[in-house]
């Protein structure tokens, strides 16, 4: 199935009832296709869809209160 930007945000109860039924929505932004909707797989966890971000808790070895 595909839909536009403006389908998503008018209709996204009904994108949603799509993707339960096991469709996949495909969204398109001014003609060009951008993403994916597809139901969620309770087994997929967050480990398996990629490293943890490299930024995350960049100022964790950092003391005292930020000076500006």
């Amino acid at each position: 199935m595909e839909a536009t930007t403006k389908d998503l945000r008018l209709h996204t109860a009904e994108l949603l009832a799509a993707a339960d039924r096991g469709e996949t929505v495909i969204i398109s932004y001014r003609g060009k296709r951008r993403a994916v909707l597809k139901r969620w797989q309770d087994g997929e966890s967050e480990s398996t869809r990629g490293e943890r971000n490299p930024a995350f808790g960049i100022w964790s070895d950092r003391t005292g209160p930020m000076k500006m």
